[in-house]
């Protein structure tokens, strides 16, 4: 069982858990993710490592409650365990020296961007960061990813921290102005697409982590097929990181949406019952 031993509440709906995992802590690098079931009969769920820690034996993830299985997720406690977590799988990230490298996040995938871009400072790269959301209280990690910047620029849709306007208004502006080696796209599907077309009329090479539907992580249900370059790949076992310009990013934002439906009533469900319990405490 696999216990946890910090949590905090980054934003809105947003959790962090620090979870004991001694062999995850010591084979996991940047951009690899774990699948996790909250009980032994519950949904399986793809969720980023944000950081790992060798010392303490454990792993940390980062999470919106927007389904049943977050919010299952979310009710927990410090000392309390989660049923199994399975990790490190997909292929970690390239960390190379590439020269001048620009990570842009958003929302909970700023977590995620974290570690990616953590690793690309140890090699010597220099770091721009663009993070965003859609207020000050969205932007999560923002003192972290400012201690391996060495420049960093924040924007909200509501202009309430940084800059007013999108991830994307920033890039484009340091994109014409400047010769940048590599881009690191992490968060919802449409900000890596609209961040993907942008780049790709510059001609900078731009990564992106895909977070489609998930189901075993190893490449046997095809649940998390993506179309890269033409051809079908596997975001579990082929990515999670893809080429931004060669992903099919609308047959993504279709399949995303294939059990809307079925999510919807489970979430519906799981609040009703929630209601009754509180309910039931209180007569």
């Amino acid at each position: 069982m696999f216990e946890i031993i910090v949590k905090k509440e980054l934003a809105p709906n947003v959790k962090l858990i620090e979870v004991k995992a001694p062999l995850i802590a010591r084979k996991a690098l940047p951009g690899q993710f774990v699948i996790l079931r909250v009980y032994e009969k519950g949904e399986r769920i793809p969720l980023t490592i944000a950081e790992k820690n060798i010392e303490t034996e454990s792993i940390t993830i980062v999470f919106q409650e927007v389904g049943k299985t977050t919010k299952l997720l979310g009710k927990l406690r410090v000392g309390d365990k989660i049923s199994d977590i399975v990790g490190p799988l997909g292929n970690p990230s390239e960390i190379e020296r590439f020269g001048v490298v620009i990570g842009v996040g958003g929302g909970v995938g700023i977590a995620a961007l974290y570690p990616i871009l953590k690793g690309l400072k140890e090699k010597g790269n220099y770091v721009i960061s663009i993070i965003g959301g859609r207020s000050a209280n969205y932007v999560i990690f923002r003192e972290e990813i400012e201690k391996i910047s060495d420049e960093i620029y924040v924007t909200t849709d509501d202009g309430s921290l940084g800059r007013k306007g999108l991830v994307t208004d920033v890039l484009k502006e340091i994109l014409e102005k400047r010769k940048i080696d590599r881009i690191w796209a992490v968060g919802p599907t449409i900000m890596m697409k609209v961040v993907s077309d942008l780049t790709k009329a510059y001609h900078v090479p731009t990564i992106v982590s895909l977070n489609p539907i998930m189901v075993d992580g190893t490449g046997m249900c095809g649940g998390c097929r993506v179309t890269v370059g033409g051809k079908i790949r596997f975001t579990c076992v082929d990515g999670p990181e893809f080429d931004g310009h060669l992903v099919d990013f609308d047959e993504l934002l279709t399949r995303l949406k294939t059990y809307k439906d079925e999510e919807t009533l489970a979430l519906r469900l799981f609040e009703e019952s929630e209601g009754e319990k509180v309910g039931y405490s209180k007569s």
